[in-house]
């Protein structure tokens, strides 16, 4: 009796299937055996198409910044650049927390995100900046983007009213913050953004120049 031919492997269906197992039990659970077990091969199939485990990550970490919209820079103000890809890189690390302290170490080699880099910092440098803040905004905008990333505030506090009751007075309400978390998390990084973009806003007239009112066509989160 033939064996039954196993479903053809490619580089798209190995990400596909690294990322969902990262989603479900975290980066330090993920190993190439426990891919290939997931996948239906052998372990030594995977290395046909990746060299390494690192080689694997990278393609998941790169396929998550892929989603991220960087067309802003360069045909809206800077300050609306800025906020409108820090909304989309959010979504996009929210959506797969468990990779982001693996993509936080930087772009390496991965295409996406020298291309996200290249896009946020040659935007920035065609408004004005000088090259070494454009430098420090991209940095400040990953610290940002990627720690609220990593969790959720509002889950952070258990729904047990009594635990606050009598020793924290000030956190009596502290056990509701999980049922309004996206509430809570959208909103504490719409409000850090906007503070961020105020600042910056503030330094580049500082030591740039004015800066125009910004068009009301400018889209509200």
């Amino acid at each position: 009796m033939p064996r039954p031919r196993q479903a053809l492997l490619s580089r798209q269906r190995i990400v596909e299937a690294a990322a969902a197992l990262i989603d479900a039990e975290g980066l330090a659970a993920f190993s190439t055996r426990r891919l290939a077990a997931e996948l239906g091969v052998r372990g030594p199939s995977l290395y046909n198409h990746f060299a390494t485990k690192d080689e694997i990550l990278d393609a998941v970490a790169d396929s998550v910044t892929g989603q991220v919209d960087v067309s802003f820079f360069g045909h809206v103000d800077w300050r609306e650049a800025l906020r409108r890809w820090g909304h989309s890189y959010r979504a996009a690390l929210a959506a797969h927390p468990h990779i982001v302290p693996y993509l936080a170490q930087g772009p390496g080699r991965r295409p996406a995100a020298l291309a996200m880099a290249d896009a946020v910092y040659g935007g920035l440098v065609e408004a004005g900046w000088p090259p070494a803040r454009a430098t420090h905004i991209g940095a400040l905008m990953r610290y940002f983007v990627a720690g609220s990333a990593l969790g959720s505030f509002a889950r952070g506090f258990v729904e047990d009213p009594s635990l606050y009751a009598d020793q924290y007075p000030h956190l009596t309400q502290a056990h509701r913050l999980a049922e309004h978390q996206q509430q809570v998390d959208e909103g504490a990084f719409a409000l850090g953004l906007d503070a961020l973009i105020d600042g910056l806003s503030r330094t580049y007239e500082r030591t740039v120049g004015p800066l125009p009112p910004l068009p009301p066509s400018a889209e509200p989160y």
